[in-house]
């Protein structure tokens, strides 16, 4: 503030030494006064300089901690959302969110910020000089103010809808990039390429025009001030000339209110252009905001249990659960698994199988009746003890940038490298990890790109592996492992799953023959429990779905 002060007096300062240059010493006649007028005179515009390196360094430098403060705060509250935000909002929008509207943002705190406080001292300077020198000249400048305050008024309502509709558009760009490119795969299996091109064409022409619009807003402002600007630097002219010819204002006094006249509109010039950058930032900081206000996943209660070690008891008492207010996908689930069981859902694609899994580490609540671990419902866990003692391993398993050790011990930073290779050798991944160029640290690109299907799942068993949970969940875990991979997978999950609670999700029938409680789900709710013995033996929907997969009768005529 202290060099946007200096700054302002600099520039205020300067017109007012030219005109006494003029009326003391140009027409006098006197060059050593005027010399040192100058001398002066550039001293003055050599602070200014100065201050204004320094406040835009200054500002610039608080701007850059803001916003990496600001991208720290998204982060984090992305990171502590629920799952259903997620469920509802594309990843390449929320991506769009973090970079292109901070972006946004950055550049009006870099460079907008900094020529508005500028703009605003050197205005207040300048109106000050002004009415110092001659206030009834100053008064006929200003005559200007209201129609530049109209005009402002005017382009203000349009320029904030238009730049708030680029933002939206960029959005859906970003958004419609990051799904076909993930998706590119697919596309090109189903010759989906072109109308993929067209429709992005789409997107990227919305995004073009509504930036064309703000464009076309924004661009007919800085016009409109200049217009204003000459019709002061006119009313200066004819009443200021006027003045010097009655000997009411000298030669010196009437050019330095030119001079004035022109910075004064130079800075509403600039608060004109931040004007326009904070269109863009605002409309961005709208996106922004919507993610910080939404609420987090609710705070573990003051009294939250420390978890410790469980037993691994769970049950679940007369659960309902709805995504959607009104739409229930569990109705009345009712079971109860006994420490070190293994325990098998089966059912329809969507009856509801996966939702069940994903109430036990809270995931999600549910919205009606308990789900409760060792005897206490979830919700009295702490979250993050209490997912410590559970692991998971989905059917598409999901490996980040960085080596296979890194991505083994990802539930386990402190894990040495002889524990990632023992997690590893348990499940049969150690051989192939050998046989790469660089072993365990050989380094994979976001998903595990080079990697078949069966080895990113072993590494994702192995991750699990490693953080040794007292509860396990397999959610379709071996369906996309080769029958050869799976035999070793399922002799390395008798190992694993002895003493642990496990809960398996399977569309394989053949893998959870063994399980000492099979859970048959349809519609959301438990229509059938028992062993595979048992289930076949009723003949119902566990029956026929044994039929179905395997085309052999279960021992008498199947009834769904």
């Amino acid at each position: 503030m202290v060099l946007v002060v200096l700054g302002a007096v600099a520039q205020a300062g300067g017109p007012w030494l030219i005109g006494r240059a003029i009326d003391l010493y140009i027409l006098e006649g006197d060059a050593a006064g005027l010399a040192r007028t100058m001398m002066f005179l550039l001293a003055v515009y050599a602070l200014g300089t100065v201050a204004s390196r320094g406040q835009v360094y200054g500002v610039g430098a608080v701007a850059q901690r803001l916003l990496a403060s600001l991208r720290e705060r998204i982060f984090d509250r992305l990171q502590h959302l629920p799952l259903r935000f997620f469920d509802r909002r594309p990843v390449g929008d929320l991506m769009s969110r973090v970079t292109n509207d901070v972006d946004t943002l950055n550049q009006l705190f870099s460079q907008g910020l900094t020529q508005l406080l500028g703009s605003i001292f050197s205005l207040v300077g300048i109106l000050v000089a002004m009415l110092v020198l001659q206030w009834n000249l100053a008064l006929a400048c200003f005559a200007v103010i209201p129609i530049m305050l109209l005009t402002t008024a005017f382009f203000a309502r349009r320029a904030r809808q238009a730049f708030r509709l680029t933002r939206e558009t960029v959005g859906d760009v970003s958004a419609g990039l990051q799904e076909d490119i993930v998706g590119v795969r697919e596309a090109q299996a189903f010759n989906r390429t072109e109308r993929n091109i067209a429709r992005f064409r789409e997107r990227n022409a919305a995004n073009r025009d509504a930036n064309v619009q703000a464009v076309a807003i924004t661009s007919a402002f800085s016009p409109a001030i200049d217009v204003l600007s000459t019709l002061a630097t006119a009313l200066v002219i004819g009443y200021g000339g006027y003045l010097v010819f009655a000997g009411s204002i000298s030669v010196g006094v009437l050019t330095a209110f030119l001079i004035y006249v022109q910075q004064f509109f130079r800075p509403v010039q600039l608060a004109s252009q931040f004007y326009t950058q904070a269109q863009a930032a605002l409309a961005g900081a709208e996106r922004i905001y919507n993610i910080l206000d939404e609420e987090p996943e609710p705070p573990d209660p003051p009294e939250a249990r420390k978890v410790g070690r469980i037993e691994g008891r769970v049950a679940f008492e007369r659960v309902t659960f709805a995504y959607a207010p009104g739409r229930p996908v569990l109705r009345d689930v009712d079971f109860r698994i006994e420490p070190g069981q293994t325990v098998a859902l089966v059912g329809p694609t969507g009856a509801g199988k996966t939702t069940i899994a994903s109430l036990i580490p809270r995931f999600y609540d549910a919205t009606e009746g308990t789900v409760s671990i060792d005897g206490r419902d979830v919700r009295d866990y702490a979250r993050k003890e209490l997912r410590e003692n559970i692991g998971i391993v989905l059917q598409e398993p999901f490996l980040f940038s960085g080596t296979i050790a890194d991505n083994i011990g990802y539930g386990r930073l402190d894990a040495s490298r002889e524990e990632v290779e023992s997690a590893a050798r348990t499940v049969d991944a150690h051989g192939f990890i050998s046989g790469l160029p660089d072993g365990y640290d050989t380094t994979l690109g976001e998903g595990g790109g080079s990697l078949s299907q069966g080895q990113r799942q072993l590494l994702s068993f192995a991750r699990a592996v490693l953080t040794d949970p007292r509860i396990l969940i397999l959610d379709e875990a071996t369906s996309n492992i080769d029958t050869r991979t799976e035999k070793v997978i399922q002799e390395a999950l008798a190992r694993l799953l002895k003493g642990r609670t496990s809960v398996v999700i399977a569309h394989r029938l053949s893998t959870i023959r063994s399980a000492d409680l099979i859970l048959a789900v349809r519609d959301g709710r438990v229509v059938e429990r028992g062993t595979h013995e048992e289930l076949l033996g009723l003949g119902g929907l566990y029956a026929d779905l044994y039929r179905r997969q395997f085309r052999e009768p279960v021992g008498r005529e199947v009834v769904d």
